[in-house]
């Protein structure tokens, strides 16, 4: 069975009505955030109260399995150590000294259950987002306890709700949840399906996706997270291999790769190959040692006549260019999975 990439599907009104509720979810994006924030915001306003003239917590643990995206945020900025801890279990120096921060979209889950149980039974100043009256809300219930309610089960919502808390109490990053709703609207209107794909970036970048082996990165530490997420989407929506890494890992692969025979013939054996494509994720970071990887990829890239493709930001927090780079993969791995045929 052969699979090809059909374009014209991609501004089919028939065919991207089959993918309806999966491009609504993306583009209603920006609303959860927007509305989890909003609700969260008493909750926030009283745990930044009940802190006011505490002294500063020793460290912060990030627990449970969606820590990761809280470290990519905190870990170059927080002013105390922080470390994220996805196991069931706490490290063993955590105590009422500590800040124990936990994401919970779904309210399930036995290990994050477990994680807050162990931060409450020890004393540690806890703060779970997750929905009230779930698992992981019943077992955070404590003196030093503090819940942030979500509903969306949506893991960037709750997590810029975290956030928003974080930057109130000095621990992270500004945050401004409107203006990370904002950056995703704007990303939910540039790609949306009533687009032609013509100045449909999304639809343009599924284009070129379609017949490669994608090799994602982003210089930042929180590029580097989109750059992850955005293969695993890529990887979902087609079932191709699709890397993400450090550029250390990444140079290699691009060095192995053949230049491109201009006389192939694509329709010989084995001349329908799929070769990689460079995606850079740009969330304007300038650091020396960001343009320098940058740069080597990108020449390694032009030398053996790899396709790059480069996806940028310019929204106003780090924690925005983020949401707005993942939103952006995200559209762009939807549609490549509408376009891709079976025959």
């Amino acid at each position: 069975m052969a699979t090809w990439f059909d374009e014209s599907r991609l501004d089919d009104e028939a065919v991207l009505a089959q993918s309806d509720a999966a491009l609504r979810h993306l583009a209603e994006t920006g609303a959860r955030v927007r509305r989890e924030a909003g609700a969260a915001g008493e909750a926030i306003d009283a745990a930044v109260a009940r802190t006011a003239g505490a002294p500063r917590v020793r460290a912060v643990v990030a627990a449970g399995p969606d820590s990761r995206l809280l470290r990519a945020v905190l870990e170059p900025w927080c002013p105390v150590p922080f470390v994220a801890w996805p196991s069931p279990n706490l490290p063993g120096w955590a105590g009422s000294l500590d800040l124990v921060v936990v994401l919970a979209p779904d309210g399930v889950g036995a290990g994050v259950a477990s994680a807050v149980a162990e931060a409450v039974r020890r004393g540690c100043q806890v703060v779970v987002a997750c929905p009230p009256n779930s698992q992981v809300c019943e077992h955070a219930v404590g003196r030093d306890s503090t819940i942030l309610p979500t509903t969306s089960r949506d893991q960037l919502a709750a997590a810029v709700v975290m956030l928003e808390y974080l930057d109130r109490v000095s621990l992270g990053p500004s945050t401004d949840a409107g203006g990370v709703a904002d950056a995703l609207d704007e990303v939910a209107e540039s790609c949306s399906p009533r687009r032609d794909l013509a100045v449909n970036p999304a639809k343009m970048l599924a284009i070129a996706l379609a017949d490669t082996n994608p090799i994602v990165w982003g210089g930042s530490v929180l590029a580097a997270r989109a750059a992850r997420r955005i293969a695993e989407s890529i990887r979902r929506a087609s079932g191709r291999t699709a890397l993400a890494g450090d550029a250390e890992h990444l140079l290699p692969v691009l060095e192995a790769t053949r230049p491109r025979d201009v006389f192939a013939d694509p329709f010989s054996e084995g001349g329908g190959k799929l070769r990689p494509m460079l995606l850079v994720l740009d969330d304007g970071a300038e650091e020396a040692v960001v343009r320098e990887e940058r740069g080597v990829l990108q020449a390694a890239a032009q030398a053996r006549g790899v396709r790059v493709e480069t996806l940028t930001t310019d929204a106003p927090t780090e924690v925005a260019r983020y949401a707005s780079l993942f939103l952006s993969g995200s559209y762009a791995a939807e549609y490549l999975r509408l376009g891709l045929v079976e025959e």
